[in-house]
């Protein structure tokens, strides 16, 4: 993860944990092509090698957005074609984010609207803010949710709200998204990247192929019947058994010390 990015700035704040900043700061870390393809190769990097990273924390550089959607100035005056050609780079944005296997927590420092909001739906988790705000919206411009939008936030607050806030467009507060199940705290805006750094730290601790195999059996577990779920659970459980980690969690407990993962 040593390349640098146009539109991204890389860290790794802690030990294991990288930080993803979308930095379009001028255009409030709006989501432009470049944007999107810079952000689908450290996804895919990281589902093919993810080296030492087991926690990732994603952000938007400043205080006033995290990121404010797609970029219509460079949209403006598109051809249907060349629309289409670009949101196919957005549709493969999001399946590098949704199929990362690396845990991602999402730190939402201002606005998250339109794909900014699609963005951040598809982390494991979220923080927010308290001057955050959200919204869906692609029916104020003709179009609806193509990143993921109709399918993530009706799967974080369920299909009511969802509706509500996508066929309404109008925006929600951090404490709203908390209330509504998309955002799992909210922190005053000096406070954010701290808690959020602080539980990826505690993730990062973890041995890494547990919790990868962990998210794995969440995330697809929730769309399979419980009887395919658990089958499912034990495939991902039984991938644990074999490794050295698991030994070492053992080892250490008995010997009353921290365990040392090492991700084999």
């Amino acid at each position: 993860m040593a390349k640098e990015y146009e539109t991204l700035k890389l860290s790794t704040p802690r030990e294991h944990v990288l930080m993803v900043m979308l930095s379009r700061p001028e255009a409030s870390n709006a989501m432009n092509t470049q944007l999107s393809r810079d952000v689908t190769e450290v996804f895919e990097g990281l589902s093919l090698d993810p080296c030492e990273v087991r926690c990732v924390v994603v952000t938007g550089e400043g205080e006033k957005a995290f990121c404010a959607g797609g970029d219509l100035k460079e949209r403006k005056g598109m051809s249907d074609e060349a629309w289409g050609r670009q949101h196919l780079i957005f549709e493969r944005m999001v399946r590098a984010l949704l199929d990362c296997p690396t845990p991602m927590i999402g730190a939402v420092n201002g606005a998250a609207y339109g794909g900014g909001c699609e963005i951040a739906a598809t982390m494991d988790f979220l923080y927010a803010a308290d001057t955050a705000r959200f919204a869906m919206t692609e029916v104020t411009l003709g179009i609806i949710p193509g990143a993921g939008g109709t399918q993530t936030l009706a799967r974080a607050m369920g299909e009511r709200r969802a509706k509500e806030l996508i066929l309404s467009g109008r925006p929600f507060t951090a404490i709203e998204a908390a209330e509504w199940g998309l955002v799992n705290a909210v922190y005053p805006q000096a406070q954010l990247l701290d808690a959020a750094l602080e539980t990826a730290e505690r993730i990062a601790a973890n041995a890494p192929i547990g919790v990868r195999q962990a998210k794995q059996a969440i995330h697809h577990g929730l769309g399979m019947s419980l009887s395919d779920g658990l089958a499912f659970e034990i495939e991902a459980y039984n991938r644990t058994v074999p490794t050295e980690d698991r030994r070492e969690g053992v080892l250490a407990f008995n010997e009353k010390r921290k365990a040392v993962f090492k991700g084999r």
